[in-house]
């Protein structure tokens, strides 16, 4: 079960490492190996800190679920908790779209 469910995270993240290469390498407007090179650090940019923030949103989620079953006062924190490690994908695009946009 385990590694079904591995196989399928890591074809996943592969697929839209695929894609996010393929899309900034079309908005750079590409032609050679500057623009993949381009496109392929635009892509790492956003996808690294995607796959951190996945992870700590999972653990933080997790947790607040049980503190709110405890204690229901929290959400507000809990909301909070969970927004946080989504800014660093907020400037992973911002760092691709330099990365693609910059001269």
């Amino acid at each position: 079960m385990l590694r079904h469910v591995l196989r399928i995270v890591t074809t996943t993240l592969a697929l839209l490492v695929l894609v996010g290469v393929a899309a900034a390498a079309e908005a750079a407007g590409a032609a050679g190996a500057a623009g993949w090179g381009k496109a392929l650090g635009a892509a790492i940019a956003i996808g690294l800190p995607a796959i951190g923030t996945g992870y700590a949103q999972a653990k933080i989620g997790a947790a607040g679920a049980g503190a709110l079953a405890e204690r229901p006062e929290v959400a507000g924190n809990v909301i909070v908790l969970v927004a946080i490690p989504e800014t660093a994908v907020v400037l992973g695009l911002v760092i691709a779209a330099l990365i693609i946009f910059a001269a």
